[in-house]
């Protein structure tokens, strides 16, 4: 009886595994793995571009002025902006300074992983995707295979910094309650191997380093770039992927974007999130996210100024727009090589935490309602649909314009909830073509005015003429819509 009972208890044991999906390398099969639901519910991360560029952290400023792409714009005559850059370098460090003589300046000595943590965790995000790798090739964690195909110390441990700043961080990031993920890079500029032999460099570096970091750190996201060299087979993409979602520690619960060949970017919407950089955004019928920096560069940029810098007001309206159309916020800040991320960079998060305190209901967990917004009367704006560099401005598109119509309201829903955020205040606010439930009760989030709906014909009237001054906490609130 006793072998009986083990023998069933081991069978039952084994059976999870044993009908558990194996997805075959090729997309026909991964896209039959759904995207975590957690993803889409977060809606606002944080991102950091930390690296070696952080020392000369130079880019001109203007839109793609990436300051994590000073060694290449250094070493390619053919790039856009390249004569500022040498001339910059040449001024400041010498024409016989090599990039990585930047190195020992990297010295993240200030650095504070849970001073960092504290603050996203007070933003409001809810996760956090950190640079394990740039397009430099230096890894922010302990990867021989970096320092074997350099021939030299190209990692902070073995580097100057002699810490594991990845892992440092990731611990603080959670124990401030908050999921940690990694971007990492495919390919390197520079590196010896990738230069010389590109599938010698995917098998001896790439797809090991990359398999060390998922078993090692565990990430909730892998937002992989510099896939646009090579085509996903070549990349061998698909094998990785199946090994991602078949046999690593993660394989439940991790969710990846679509930079994973030349030809994956926007398609493999079923398993994998689209990314959009400083573009217009998506619909709502997929999972996308929309990365930006609160300036105009990811990495930290010593020549941008507080006039390129968004407030903190016109991202909390980038948050909303994006969210209202289904799509999540990935908000970049830029440290520097000491460690310390810029107090304005600080300011920004904590004040859009403040708003969220109030009015996250709004956005967490929620989905893009039948219509995402609304506008007045008149032609509505040209928008450039683009996932990169779009030269999109919501902040344009809520201001009263005689040239063209302007955004009135966003909508979000959850439950029998419908959420209109709306970006300035009227006495009187008509949602067009909306009969509310009978007996719906209508909020102002964070205060307990009273407001009354009265239905017009096919409009719902909102009179917001009883709020008094300290009502209204910021120029952005929301008002909240509950069948009852």
């Amino acid at each position: 009886m006793k072998r009986i009972t083990l023998v069933c208890f081991l069978v039952l044991f084994t059976l999870p595994s044993l009908f558990a999906q194996q997805y075959e390398p090729n997309w026909a099969s991964l896209n039959t793995r759904e995207i975590p639901a957690w993803f889409h519910q977060s809606k606002f991360g944080i991102f950091i571009h930390w690296g070696v560029y952080a020392v000369p952290s130079y880019a001109v400023v203007s839109p793609g002025g990436y300051s994590e792409w000073y060694w290449y714009n250094l070493m390619t005559p053919g790039a856009q902006t390249h004569p500022q850059v040498q001339a910059f370098h040449d001024k400041n460090f010498g024409k016989d300074f090599p990039y990585a003589k930047f190195e020992p300046q990297f010295t993240a000595a200030l650095f504070d992983p849970a001073q960092w943590a504290d603050i996203f965790r007070r933003s409001g995000a809810k996760y956090v995707v950190l640079t394990s790798k740039h397009h430099e090739g230096y890894c922010l964690w302990n990867s021989p295979w970096a320092d074997k195909a350099w021939g030299r110390p190209w990692n902070a441990v073995t580097g100057t910094p002699k810490r594991d700043l990845l892992g440092d961080l990731t611990n603080a990031v959670r124990n401030a309650g908050l999921r940690m993920g990694y971007y990492y890079s495919l390919y390197e500029w520079f590196n010896p191997l990738w230069l010389s032999n590109k599938q010698q460099y995917i098998k001896e570096v790439m797809e090991p380093e990359f398999k060390d970091l998922v078993t090692r750190y565990k990430p909730a996201v892998i937002f992989s770039d510099g896939e646009w060299e090579l085509s996903d087979t070549a990349w061998n993409s698909p094998a990785l992927l199946a090994w991602l979602y078949n046999q690593s520690p993660v394989k439940g619960d991790v969710v990846v974007n679509d930079r994973w060949g030349s030809n994956t970017r926007g398609h493999n919407a079923a398993s994998t999130y689209l990314t959009s950089e400083y573009g217009s955004g998506m619909a709502p019928d997929v999972v996308w996210e929309e990365s930006r920096g609160i300036g105009q560069s990811y990495g930290y940029n010593r020549m941008e100024n507080v006039n390129d810098y968004k407030s903190s007001h016109d991202l909390l309206l980038a948050l909303v727009d994006i969210v209202s159309r289904g799509g999540n916020l990935l908000l970049d800040i830029g440290p520097t090589a000491d460690g310390r991320i810029p107090v304005i960079m600080q300011q920004r998060l904590v004040d859009m935490g403040d708003w969220l305190k109030v009015n996250g209901e709004a956005i967490y967990e929620t989905s893009a309602w039948q219509r995402t917004r609304q506008w007045s009367t008149g032609k509505q704006p040209t928008v450039k649909q683009a996932a990169f560099m779009a030269d999109y401005d919501v902040v344009k598109m809520v201001q009263p314009s005689k040239e063209h119509a302007n955004i009135e309201m966003f909508f979000t829903k959850k439950d029998n909830n419908l959420y209109c955020i709306v970006p300035a205040y009227h006495s009187q606010l008509i949602i067009k073509d909306y009969t509310a439930p009978a007996g719906a009760k209508v909020v102002l989030l964070g205060s307990k005015a009273n407001i009354r709906l009265k239905q017009q014909g096919k409009d719902c009237l909102l009179d917001l003429s009883a709020l008094h001054p300290g009502d209204i906490s910021h120029p952005l609130f929301v008002i909240k819509i509950t069948a009852s």
